[in-house]
């Protein structure tokens, strides 16, 4: 294949997963420059075997090669540390801009959700944001994982659990850090 079909192939297939295989990148490495390097890395890996690529769902065969850049990367730059920050959007801004009140609780609850993430193991993040932030469908993460699908399914439910689980001994530590407030009315 001449090399400015293979390069424009290329481009279809993988370019529109760009987002999507940084999102991956950022859960499991919790942090942005580092996210960055790996995709790089993956994209520069799947450019290089993209001749080996038979069709189908490119989309899985991407996230799969971020997934593994993405492990090795890790076991070579921090085989004993634990990663740092967690500082990803989980989700993208509504068009309609929220009150101020609204934007108060809905950074509050980011912040909460962030923090509970960055509890799990990195094979629930991986789920998670697999599923609940790219909407893959569980055949997709089989592919990009190499579990089962119902590996998958039972992880997933094991993921929700603990995120659900965090989340609530996150506000309950909030809550009872913070002193309660009487608050008088002046008349």
């Amino acid at each position: 294949m001449p090399e400015h079909n293979r390069t424009g192939n290329f481009e279809r297939e993988a370019l529109p997963h760009l987002d999507a295989a940084y999102n991956l990148a950022r859960g499991l490495t919790r942090n942005e420059q580092d996210a960055e390097d790996v995709v790089q890395e993956a994209y520069l890996r799947a450019f290089r075997f993209f001749s080996g690529f038979r069709g189908g769902d490119a989309r899985a065969w991407l996230m799969r090669i971020v997934r593994n850049t993405c492990y090795t990367w890790l076991h070579v730059n921090r085989p004993l540390q634990v990663a740092k920050e967690f500082e990803e959007n989980l989700f993208r801004p509504d068009s309609c801009a929220p009150n101020p009140e609204e934007a108060l609780l809905q950074n509050d609850n980011g912040i909460l959700l962030r923090k509970a993430l960055e509890k799990l193991p990195p094979n629930f993040r991986e789920v998670l944001i697999l599923r609940e932030l790219e909407g893959m469908s569980y055949k997709e993460i089989s592919d990009i994982t190499g579990m089962p699908a119902g590996t998958v399914m039972s992880s997933l439910s094991r993921a929700r659990g603990r995120l659900r689980q965090a989340l609530a001994g996150l506000k309950s530590a909030g809550t009872a850090s913070s002193s309660p407030r009487i608050v008088r009315a002046s008349i």
